[in-house]
């Protein structure tokens, strides 16, 4: 069902920036109006300071004055699918605590997960 959104994610990967750790990461997020944001990860040689693939997808599609999604697809060379880190799953649960994730690798083998599962109980702001 989302195999676009995957072949987007794979699409993004091409374009990270991983000199440090070598870890090329793409994700492609796909709005509730339909539109896919897609992104790389971005190392800096402070750590700290590194910016996660689906954070990326996240500014560009707020950028874009995009603030609902559907289902976000990861893609990474690794043995097994992987899973957002706690930062980008606090910064997906914003705008859409229930988004879908389908995580790929690079031989193909995938996962998918629901955000509320992997952040149960995610923080809310005062507006909420």
């Amino acid at each position: 069902m989302y195999k676009h959104l995957i072949d987007a994610a794979h699409a993004a990967r091409a374009n990270a920036y991983a000199p440090y750790s070598k870890f090329s990461v793409g994700a492609a997020l796909l709005s509730k109006s339909g539109q896919i944001f897609c992104g790389g990860n971005v190392e800096n040689i402070s750590l700290g300071l590194t910016i996660c693939a689906e954070r990326t997808c996240v500014v560009i599609a707020l950028a874009k004055g995009q603030r609902e999604f559907e289902a976000i697809a990861i893609v990474s060379d690794s043995a097994i699918p992987v899973v957002p880190c706690g930062a980008c799953r606090q910064v997906l649960a914003e705008f859409s605590p229930n988004l879908h994730l389908i995580s790929a690798t690079l031989n193909g083998m995938t996962e998918e997960f629901e955000l509320g599962i992997l952040l149960p109980k995610p923080k809310q702001g005062i507006l909420a």
